[in-house]
């Protein structure tokens, strides 16, 4: 039996494939980059520190930083406090861990915590005031951080008691991020105009060290970057789209609406998951939902999932936040296990919530979850390169059928410029 007809349209439906998402990838990356330069076009309409100083609508945040063995938190931790908000509506706060005060790491001299207390003695006053430190006692990962801070004694101390936790948004850098100064004001700015969310989620880009990075490490740089860009905010912005798509369709025609309800979440509503930086949740959502999940490796894309359980639109935030990328090799690859042990973390997560609430939305999640990264991200790296190439090697055994050899050797190629395109942008 005569193999290669087989193995060339199996290489040829991979290839067209490849082309199609690339270029749904490419549309991303149009409407992100976009939608960034529109906003930062417009920073000059942002309301000044002085307006919202009289406004008392005007949000609070409380910016969390989750700090171990970090010898660089003082670039962080300046940046956040310089940030351009009113002084008494801004708390930064770092959750440092007990066991590290006890003992730093060889390399550093002193602990985190402790470089953390220099820098705010350094510090302007009204900077001193925004700035605040605890110390998580016991063991436990960023979440447990995080939650260590958003315990009742911990805000009855940083936030009046008076202070509304509809009005507090909870945010998250890490450690080695260095924020926009006007994040804040972009916020302030959607909420006092009506148009606020319950949750945000802005740009993470990869990029703070760059120049440090050896040539692969850049290419890393550029590539999970450009995943935040082309993907993961674009689909924030599309997905709002939708969903306002079908609200005009039920305030028109509620029953249609109804009966296409169901196919509509299930065939074209998408994850919305959190970047773990660059992100903000109102105070009153995150202690609904009961603080950051802890069940898995990466509490963002979980707390991302429970936000969507919720029927929570998290609202895409045009700052841009630069972070660095591990710059060994063997710091890259911790960091994508962890990545991905997270992605399988999920799994029995979504599967709770689909039997706790079996929705077309939440089986469309957990089907989606599983197909698109448990199964496809691994195989993805092997599965097109190979079939690219196989494309173009078997495309010159159909020579003498013009259409099939152009189809056979225009995929592949139209599926590298396309990716060299948007890396090269």
């Amino acid at each position: 039996m005569d193999v290669i007809p087989f193995l060339f349209f199996i290489a040829l439906f991979f290839n067209i494939r490849a082309s199609i998402k690339l270029a749904l990838d490419w549309r991303g990356m149009l409407v992100t980059t976009r939608f960034v330069r529109d906003a930062y076009a417009r920073r000059s309409e942002l309301p000044t520190e002085e307006q919202l100083e009289r406004e008392p609508g005007a949000p609070v945040f409380l910016h969390l930083v989750p700090a171990y063995q970090e010898p660089d938190i003082a670039v962080t931790v300046g940046a956040l406090t310089a940030s351009r908000y009113p002084h008494g509506r801004l708390h930064v706060v770092v959750i440092t861990q007990e066991e590290e005060e006890r003992a730093p790491h060889p390399a550093m001299r002193v602990s985190t915590g402790e470089l953390v207390r220099r820098l705010r003695e350094t510090l302007p006053p009204y900077q001193q005031k925004r700035l605040s430190h605890v110390v998580m006692s016991g063991p436990g990962r960023k979440a447990h951080q995080l939650n260590w801070a958003l315990r009742p004694e911990v805000l009855r101390e940083i936030l009046t008691e008076e202070t509304d936790p509809r009005r507090v948004f909870v945010g998250v850098s890490d450690a080695d991020s260095i924020p926009d100064p006007d994040t804040y004001r972009w916020m302030a700015q959607r909420e006092l105009g009506g148009q606020g969310s319950l949750a945000y989620q802005g740009i993470p880009l990869s990029l703070a060290n760059y120049d440090r990075l050896p040539i692969r490490g850049k290419i890393c740089a550029i590539q999970q970057s450009s995943i935040f860009i082309r993907v993961s905010i674009a689909r924030l912005l599309n997905e709002v789209k939708r969903v306002r798509l079908l609200a005009r369709l039920t305030a028109r025609a509620p029953r249609l609406a109804w009966l296409v309800r169901p196919a509509f979440e299930l065939f074209f509503r998408r994850s919305q998951i959190c970047l773990g930086h660059n992100q903000f949740v109102r105070l009153d959502l995150m202690q609904a939902v009961g603080g950051f999940p802890t069940s898995g490796a990466t509490e963002d894309s979980t707390l991302g999932y429970e936000l969507g359980r919720r029927g929570v639109l998290i609202q895409a935030l045009p700052m841009v936040e630069v972070t660095d990328l591990p710059e060994t090799s063997e710091g890259v690859i911790r960091q994508n296990a962890r990545w991905y042990r997270g992605v399988l973390d999920d799994i029995p997560f979504l599967w709770r919530v689909w039997r706790t609430e079996p929705t077309a939305f939440n089986l469309a999640q957990l089907v989606r979850h599983i197909g698109n990264k448990v199964v496809e991200w691994p195989i993805a790296a092997l599965v097109y390169p190979v079939t690219g190439w196989l494309g173009w090697y078997l495309a010159y055994h159909h020579e003498g059928h013009r259409f099939w050899f152009y189809m056979a050797t225009g995929a592949p190629t139209v599926s590298l410029l396309l990716r060299c395109g948007w890396a090269a942008s």
